[in-house]
């Protein structure tokens, strides 16, 4: 393999991750996440880390983001949107950063050979097979219940977050 195979990019849907963290009841540690990564796909280069995540205001989460850049991630961030759920006939509150992730990926496309995205999201299904198609790996991760099967079934790995749970569970010390 040569050395333009080991280019990463990591894509975190930091609101997709929250719920389904929720759902496994722990939470993963990004400090964490990117030891991780570095350590399991031996011989990559990391390229790029980026997380979004919807804002109740331009200060919420304020420690929580400065603590991601430190580490490195790239932070895209959007104001959260009042909407009606017809569904549940409740008001619920949504950021819809799928756009940015996807713009992001094919603006940086031609600096990675791997991608690794971090969410559930059955939205990604085509832009995940038009990357495929341009010869980039890609794995998703995130939690039965939570991955939808178009995702799943079209991306080239699929990894648990409770199979690496062990490796980037937040730890309290």
């Amino acid at each position: 393999m040569s050395c333009l195979m080991n280019r990463l990019s990591i894509f975190v849907d930091g609101n997709n991750m929250f719920y389904a963290q929720q759902k496994n009841g722990w939470f993963f540690d990004p400090r964490r996440v990117l030891e991780y990564l570095r350590k399991e796909k031996l011989n990559t280069e990391l390229i790029n880390a980026f997380w979004y995540t919807g804002l109740k205001d331009a200060q919420d989460q304020r420690g929580f983001r400065d603590a991601l850049i430190s580490l490195g991630y790239t932070v895209r961030t959007k104001i959260l949107k009042e909407y009606y759920d017809d569904t549940s006939g409740r008001y619920s509150q949504k950021a819809n950063l799928d756009i940015e992730i996807v713009i992001d990926m094919f603006n940086t496309v031609e600096q990675y050979d791997r991608v690794v995205l971090f969410s559930g999201d059955g939205d990604f299904e085509r832009a995940i097979e038009l990357l495929r198609s341009k010869s980039t790996h890609i794995t998703v991760v995130s939690t039965e219940g939570m991955i939808a099967r178009e995702l799943r079934n079209v991306t080239d790995r699929y990894i648990d977050l409770n199979d690496i749970r062990e490796y980037i569970e937040k730890l309290d010390l």
